[in-house]
């Protein structure tokens, strides 16, 4: 029976709230925690700016620049010497000149982004001859650190490798049981050099994996001071002369080691005979003979405790600097023949050659410190003495009692950031070696008289070394864009792997493993899960990298208990041996609180300790993490494994049409936003003058929007101001939206109402209801721009043609198209239809002078084509947004070539007409601050408003000097050209502007190689939620949508308000991510209050705030409330927790991976359907599902999917055949696969063969 209730009107129930009523907007921000430590965050993006800034020195005069980067490159390189030593090529100095394109062109046409590298080098020959030469262009970084590389943009990851220096391990030797030590000397560049330890307790060394040698014989060979035995123990060990006279004196030599060979003397009947050899121990019988002999004095020393050098002089066969490098030189060369010269040329080359070997400033520099040295960091090369001390520190090593310490390689004192100007470098440097090596080869060729620097450079090998390291490199990646959050992280990236780093395969548990040395430096939660965990890791959020590329944190230092202003960064081998006290130290007037919450992190362990003991305060509680894990509230309650998820699918979220910030932050979104480069920020403080939605000036300063332009993973990026005109902004404000953000801070997802409750079976295992209201106001709907292109050529039968008038094609399916045959802007298309019309002319005889004529008169109606259009693949719907046509300059009819000029007389006006305002805006701000009307040469005012060509003519050949000279007062004169200083560049540039787009238009757009015009077609497709899309909170409770319910059936509070989104109860506990819980308690009272929560990690809302916020906002204390079922009407049997949460679409849509296939193509072997997507391919029905329908006795399903289903020709096309004539039979034949077996048991030489008998 239905019953219908009528309410009077004034006492209506309450009204069912729509989205855009529940859309929180906070009235207010309230701030959780202490508020102790805070620390002004640095520049995020600084890792990538700085590093690059610091490679290409741009801003620097050509005579200022530092041996750094391109320069220290270029410096290394050149002077190149021709073989003979009559003619050097020198270098002087590099320009980097303008780019010749712009962001927007390089995009569109599959350009790099970059500006011209031209050197200058001075050729010298009888007569010097000084030349600019062009090698290439170097890309330009955008924003954090993105380059555009043909057309993609793409980021360079810092990598994270074993530093330069020597080493000290520990190793397992597996005969004996026992751990040996080891040393290895690593140079930034050249051989690696490892000293062990043998069980016979001898030192060996190897060279590059070579055999094993005495570690003696490498010292030998090093210095000639080292080429004898005594030299060896001189410099090990404190030797002496000891003076004997007679018998009596024996026992001063007695149980000592002669240090050298000791002789008979002169006068003895055995003169010169050998008594002791060097290295070997007197005993009581030699020491008399000794002394009877009548030798006088004997270089002895003492026995040593550790009997390294003994045993390995032992075992060294060598006995002289010459014999030692030829022994070496037999190692390295095994099978070369020994000579003197080659084997000394080797040994240099090998380790004395700047070019070959060396340590680096790096190396030289943990050289030092390691081994107490004092070297200057100039040094590159590895010197004898550098040898010397390392074994003596390996035989302190092998003694326990001498306090020396082995090295923990995982140590982040041992590890280092190789940023970009190292890597970028490196790659140069070779693609300049093989420059060299031509110049050389082209100097032996060449006449001196006609050489000329640009004749003998070939800059292929350069260009060619700067396209592979930014477009092919390793550490080279397209930016993860799918949000601002993504981007930034990709930014601030660090691998292990690349060139010269790990290998994923080979890595082991400890280098992937947390250490304590990453705290504040690396983020111990972001990493992938993979099987790159721990290989690839994110810079923790106040990391810095200091001048040798280790990584550093800051600390406030602490004196005597008290705290002081001075902040100071510190490498992890710097803060091992410190006390250091957490951010939220109890804190009273400035001074550490002692008491038994006073503790302090030393080396791996935290102690109880006093505020005297104390060297240093962590600076913020939010340092040992990176900016993913920063954007979590309560991370501190979450497990760190659904923390790890939390953060890498925070970076996956999806742009939503409609943002809002989380109602519970953690106050670092704003910061987030600004550092990302999808928002538009100020370059100068100013006076907004215009803004529109589509470009935005302050004062001389012009900011184009990005309107729905697709970024990388197709996600959407549309800028929308923030300013009014007559607004006042600093710089570095952010005055434009980008994507996910809202009012300058970050907007990943939606705070939604949510009830943690199961509801009939529907959320089992982590899957989510939500409401219908979520789909019909589009709460999660997203916009993703596609773009597809197509090309013409010119063909061996022909130019292929884009045009309406395609063959065997109707009318309705070319309805959308333009007369040129592409599709128009703003037509809704659906897969299959046409984009872009395209005919190519099909394999033909060569034409007759009559067919000729008749194509010449009637054009290509007549003529045979096929069809080559572009068509919308499947699975993509949506509306074209834009299309572009880019043709390559060819010669043009009559008419043509009028519009051409049109148009370019047009394109000058308008650029004359934009130097002119912003030359005359210049010289009227010169005026003001002057108090002159300022004139040219002749006497006409320069700003009287007169013709755009007159004026822009003026302002190309403008002089600063003549016009200063009409100043007459000093202050005013200064105050004019400050005013040039900050303006004369915004004239610079409109003057390049006009100039390449007359250049450009002249020109024709650059297209690839064979290509005569491309079209681009952008279509937007709009994504509302649904069921299979997957979404996830920000503590790692992700989920698949398994049901979308009428807004009617969702669970009501008593005021009415419907439920928005069912997560299931049990998917917490397990999982141990309670963060969700106090988030959606919190979020729950700050909806009611109006108040935005900002609750950092580790130093957030407690358990009482939260409690208070309930309290004040009238809800139930345990944040729980009892629901009614929308279905029933009947209250829920128990009370539910509610509140708000903040819930992500995550960027693995349904639509992207539903897929289904008829008919398609097939395997050329096994004649079977492709697998993939991509391929449009079939579903596997493998052998496991085979035995599945075996079980069941299912035959002829079986025999269907495995025959005319699969890769039984004859079969499908038969089966084909009567489903067309509406018979429904079956006629299976023989599978190809069977064909494929007996061909390869024939294969085997058995002929098999198949006889047919009827059933």
């Amino acid at each position: 029976m239905l019953v219908f209730l009528f309410f009077p009107a004034k006492e209506l129930p309450l009204t069912m709230a729509t989205t855009t009523q529940r859309r929180l907007e906070p009235t207010s921000i309230r701030k959780f925690g202490t508020g102790l430590g805070q620390f002004d965050l640095p520049d995020l993006t600084a890792l990538q700016t700085v590093s690059y800034a610091a490679f290409l020195q741009e801003d620097a005069a050509s005579n200022a620049r530092k041996d750094h980067g391109l320069e220290s490159v270029l410096r290394e390189i050149f002077p190149i010497a021709s073989y003979d030593g009559n003619t050097t090529l020198e270098y002087l100095y590099y320009e980097l000149g303008k780019p010749r394109y712009t962001i927007q062109e390089c995009r569109q046409l599959r350009l790099t982004y970059g500006r011209p590298l031209r050197i200058w080098l001075r050729l010298n020959r009888e007569e010097p001859i000084e030349e600019e030469v062009y090698l290439g262009d170097l890309p330009i970084m955008l924003g954090g650190g993105e380059f555009i590389i043909n057309g993609a943009e793409r980021v360079v990851v810092s990598q994270l490798h074993r530093s330069p220096g020597v080493d000290f391990v520990l190793e397992q030797d597996t005969t004996t049981d026992r751990k040996l030590p080891s040393c290895r000397v690593i140079p930034e560049r050249g051989s690696w050099i490892e000293v062990n330890v043998t069980k016979k307790d001898a030192l060996t060394v190897r060279i590059d994996q070579s055999g094993k040698f005495a570690a003696t014989m490498l010292l030998r060979a090093m210095d000639p001071k080292y080429s004898t035995d005594a030299d060896l123990l001189s410099a090990f060990y404190e030797t002496g002369t000891i003076k004997v006279n007679g018998g009596k004196d024996a026992t001063k030599i007695e149980n000592k080691i002669a240090v050298d060979d000791v002789v008979y003397p002169s006068g003895h009947e055995r003169a010169g005979e050998i008594i002791v050899e060097a290295g070997y121990k007197i005993t009581t019988e030699l020491s008399e003979t000794i002394c009877n002999a009548g030798v006088t004095s004997v270089e002895a020393m003492d026995l040593p405790k550790v009997p390294l050098i003994f045993n390995t002089l032992a075992d060294d066969n060598t006995a002289s600097h010459e014999e030692a490098l030829l022994r070496i030189y037999q190692r390295l060369r095994p099978g070369n023949p020994p000579q003197l010269e080659k084997a000394r040329t080797l040994f240099q080359e090998k380790f004395y050659d700047d070019n070959r070997y060396r340590l680096g400033k790096v190396g030289r520099f943990r050289l030092n410190r390691k081994l107490g040295l004092g070297v200057e960091e100039t040094v590159m090369t590895l010197r004898p003495d550098d040898m010397i001390a390392a074994i003596r520190y390996l035989i302190d090593l092998f003694d326990a009692d001498s306090g020396a310490e082995i090295d923990d390689i995982d140590h982040l004192g041992n590890r280092r950031l190789r940023t970009i100007d190292e890597l970028a470098s490196e790659e140069l440097r070779k693609g300049f070696l093989k420059l060299r090596r031509t110049v050389q080869e082209r100097m032996s060729v060449k006449d001196a008289q006609d050489m000329t620097p640009r004749s003998l450079i070939n800059p292929k090998s350069v260009s060619a070394a700067i396209d592979f390291f930014f477009g092919r490199g390793e550490l080279s990646q397209v930016v993860d864009q799918t949000n601002p959050l993504s981007q930034l992280a990709h930014e601030r990236r660090l691998s292990a792997l690349g060139p010269g780093g790990l290998n994923r395969k080979r890595a082991g548990f400890e280098v992937r493993d947390v250490h304590i040395s990453h705290y504040g430096r690396i983020c111990p939660i972001e990493t992938p899960e993979g099987t790159n965990i721990g290989l690839i890791s994110s810079l923790a959020i106040y990391a810095g990298v200091d001048d040798y590329g280790f990584l550093c944190t800051p600390f406030r230092k602490v004196i005597d208990g008290k705290i002081s202003d001075e902040t100071v960064w510190l490498r992890a081998d710097e803060e091992g041996e410190s006390y250091v006290a957490p951010a939220d130290t109890e804190v009273k007037d400035g001074a550490l609180v002692p008491g038994p919450n006073m503790i302090a992190r030393f080396r791996s362990d935290f102690e109880i300790v006093m505020p005297e003991q104390v060297s240093f305060m962590d600076v913020a509680p939010a340092q040992m993490v990176g900016v993913s894990a920063g954007l979590i509230p309560f991370l501190e309650h979450d497990d760190a494994n659904r923390a790890l998820m939390g953060s890498n699918m925070q970076r996956q979220a999806v742009p939503l049409l409609v943002t809002e910030p989380p109602i519970v932050g953690t106050g670092m979104e704003r910061e987030v936003a600004k550092n990302s480069a999808m928002v538009v920020r100020a370059r100068r403080a100013g006076k907004v003058t215009y803004a529109d939605a589509t470009r935005i000036e302050i004062g001389s300063d012009h900011y184009p929007l990005k309107k729905y332009q697709g970024l990388n993973e197709r996600t959407c990026q549309n800028q929308k101001p923030l300013i009014t005109v007559g607004d006042k902004v600093e710089k570095g404000q952010i005055i434009a939206d980008g994507a996910a953000t809202q009012k300058g801070e970050l907007a990943l997802g939606r705070n939604v109402l949510v009830g943690f409750m199961s509801f009939d079976g529907f959320n089992y295992e982590d899957a989510i209801i939500i409401s219908e209201e979520l789909v019909r106001n589009d709460t999660y709907t997203s916009i993703h721009i596609e773009d597809f292109d197509v090309e013409i050529r010119e063909t061996k039968l022909g130019r292929e043609e884009f045009t309406r008038d395609i063959p065997n094609v109707s009318e309705k399916a070319l309805r959308n198209l333009d007369d040129t045959g592409i599709v128009q802007t703003g037509t809704y298309v659906k897969p299959g239809d046409i984009l872009v019309g395209k005919v190519s002319p099909k394999s033909k005889t060569e034409l007759t002078p009559e067919e000729k004529l008749l194509h010449a008169i009637f054009g290509r109606a007549g003529e045979d084509v096929k069809n080559d259009s572009l068509e919308v693949p499947s699975g993509i719907e949506g509306i074209v947004i834009d299309t572009q046509k880019f043709s390559r300059r060819m010669s043009l009819g009559e008419d043509e070539r009028k519009a051409f000029e049109r148009e370019l007389k047009q394109h000058e006006t308008e650029g004359n007409e934009e130097i002119a305002s912003t030359f005359e805006s210049l010289i009227r701000d010169m005026e003001e601050a002057s108090g002159v009307k300022l004139k040219d040469s002749t006497g006409t005012p320069l700003a009287d408003g007169q013709d755009p060509k007159f004026v822009a003519e003026r302002a190309t050949s403008f002089r600063l000097e003549l016009v200063l000279e009409q100043i007459e007062d000093e202050e005013k004169r200064k105050a004019a050209e400050k005013v040039h200083q900050t303006q004369w560049q915004n004239v610079e540039q409109a003057i390049d502007e006009r100039d390449r787009k007359l250049n450009s238009m002249k020109r024709g757009d650059e297209l690839r190689s064979g290509v005569l015009q491309m079209v681009k077609i952008y279509i937007a497709t709009k994504r509302t939620i649904s069921v299979g899309d997957k979404m996830a909170g920000r503590h790692g409770n992700k989920g698949v949508i398994a049901k979308i319910l009428p807004i009617e059936d969702m669970p009501f509070l008593p005021d009415g308000t419907p439920i928005q989104i069912m997560l299931n109860p049990l998917g917490v506990p397990s999982r141990m991510n309670v963060g969700q819980i106090l988030e959606t308690h919190l979020g729950w009272a700050g909806a009611k209050l109006g108040f935005q929560a900002l609750t950092p990690i580790f130093d957030g809302a407690s358990e009482s705030e939260i409690n208070d916020c309930l309290a004040e906002a009238g809800l139930p204390a345990h944040g729980k409330i009892r629901l009614t079922d929308g279905r029933t009407g009947e209250p829920m049997e128990q009370e539910t927790t509610v509140g708000y949460i903040y819930m992500l679409k995550l960027h693995h849509l349904v639509d992207d991976k539903v897929h289904a296939r008829s008919t398609g193509p097939y395997s050329l072997i096994t004649q079977q359907p492709l697998g993939g997507k991509a391929r449009f391919g079939g579903q596997r029905f493998g052998e496991m599902e085979v035995w599945a329908l075996e079980a069941y006795g299912a035959a002829y399903i079986l025999q269907e999917l495995l025959t005319v289903k699969s890769d039984d020709v004859e079969g499908r096309t038969k089966i084909y055949e009567s489903m067309v004539k509406g018979e429904n039979t079956l006629e299976a034949g023989t599978p190809a696969s069977f064909d494929v077996l007996t061909n390869e048991i024939r294969g085997l030489a058995l002929n098999m063969q198949l006889e047919k008998r009827p059933i």
